[in-house]
């Protein structure tokens, strides 16, 4: 999730400028690098809506530079050589930099009195390879986290021993939960890839990660990618931490989903239907249209549809126990939903306002209460006791699977 914030901060700010937004794998650090991240690294990007104007760029692929400008600072005698590695000591010193969220920060340097510029398996560290490679690829300004600062002070004398120029410097706010404390597992701090699998829209999580920090003002919370990189003003980008809200998340979610198309939407939860193989590839579009319809305002993300909605594929559908235990194990139920069965069977056209009159009719013709069938019926023909409005759920259905999933759950769910 931070990550994602910074590289999209990166990304606004080099848009909003006419720059050139650069993607550099930093790779040297062999028990951290592995394909695997790399793949996620792409996909999220992708996901995020970045395209890279250059890159990518391996530090692994770049190590003749950083060599060439550790023998200069060795041939300076800048550096030495220590067991294998490459030191540079630090003078005691104060190093001022301007932040340009932060303003000026001062750092002793007797806080580090020396820096690993190579390791002892000749791989350069972090801040080594980063200043060589800022000032080798132009690099006028980099937005990072706030845990980054630390760092900054310690670049600062390698960029002054090497006589190179430094780019400019902002870094934002960490992220935290609702404890106030940096973002957990528990509170969030997932992958982006997992946003993306449960089905969170790329534009929507942008929109969100764009105010984790910053405002377009007006207390606005709805805003287009595309009008974030206008809008974009890094001085506007607050101090304090922000605060990772799941809830706000998830409605700004829905509020994408309802913008979608309604043959993109339904194209997208056929998708993930077919993924969990309830659906073929086949299937009939406008029937899924009619289920984007009904769903569209109900789901916070794509996956509710095999999480809430599997009813609509699943035949006989997943009965829950408790829908069950407070519906159908009623004294009667069974021959109530066999009689439902028989009023349903010969409509003519099954469709929400017959069906609805045809409930209705034999609700008052038994003189119940019409929560007294409408509930059992929707556990009979949902599973659940929670579901859309249920005429438009039987209508969609069809006739053949409500009246096969009316007689299935009074032959073998329901209290005679």
């Amino acid at each position: 999730m931070g990550s994602a914030r910074t590289a999209l901060f990166n990304w606004f700010f080099a848009k909003h400028q006419g720059g050139t937004f650069i993607l550099r794998i930093e790779d040297t650090d062999q028990k951290r690098s592995n394909p695997t991240y790399l793949h996620d690294i792409y996909e999220s990007l992708e996901f995020l809506g970045i395209r890279p104007d250059e890159g990518p760029l391996f530090q692994s692929q770049r190590m003749a530079h950083y060599q060439e400008h550790t023998e200069r600072l060795l041939r300076d005698a800048k550096a030495i050589r220590h067991e294998g590695a490459v030191i540079f000591p630090v003078e005691p010193q104060q190093v001022t930099f301007t932040d340009l969220l932060h303003g000026d920060i001062t750092v002793d340097t007797t806080l580090f009195e020396s820096l690993v510029l190579i390791k002892s398996d000749g791989l350069p560290t972090y801040n080594f390879a980063c200043v060589v490679d800022d000032a080798l690829m132009q690099i006028t300004h980099v937005i990072r986290g706030d845990d980054h600062i630390a760092n900054t002070p310690k670049q600062l004398v390698l960029y002054r021993a090497l006589g190179l120029t430094p780019p400019t410097f902002a870094h934002i706010p960490l992220i935290v939960g609702a404890d106030r404390a940096r973002l957990s597992k528990r509170q969030g701090a997932t992958s982006v890839a997992e946003y993306r699998q449960v089905g969170y829209l790329g534009d929507a999580f942008v929109n969100y990660l764009a105010l984790l920090g910053w405002s377009p003002g007006g207390n606005r919370e709805f805003v287009h990618p595309e009008e974030i990189v206008t809008l974009f003003d890094l001085t506007k980008v607050k101090k304090a931490a922000a605060y990772f809200d799941q809830r706000k998340l998830d409605w700004l979610n829905g509020q994408y989903i309802k913008e979608l198309p309604l043959p993109q939407l339904a194209e997208r939860l056929a998708k993930r239907v077919i993924a969990k193989g309830w659906l073929t590839e086949d299937y009939d579009r406008g029937w899924m249209e009619q289920i984007a319809a009904l769903l569209r305002d109900r789901l916070k993300v794509l996956q509710d549809i095999e999480e809430e909605h599997g009813f609509f594929f699943q035949d006989p559908p997943v009965y829950h126990d408790e829908a069950v235990q407070n519906f159908l194990r009623i004294d009667g139920m069974a021959q109530r939903l066999l009689e439902l069965r028989q009023r349903l069977e010969p409509l003519p056209r099954f469709e929400t306002a017959a069906i609805e009159q045809a409930v209705r009719g034999f609700v008052a013709g038994q003189h119940l209460q019409a929560k007294e069938l409408i509930h059992p019926a929707r556990v009979a023909v949902t599973g659940r006791s929670v579901s859309p409005p249920l005429f438009e759920v039987m209508a969609i259905l069809g006739k053949e699977k409500v009246l096969s999933r009316l007689e299935y759950a009074a032959t073998q769910l329901a209290r005679t």
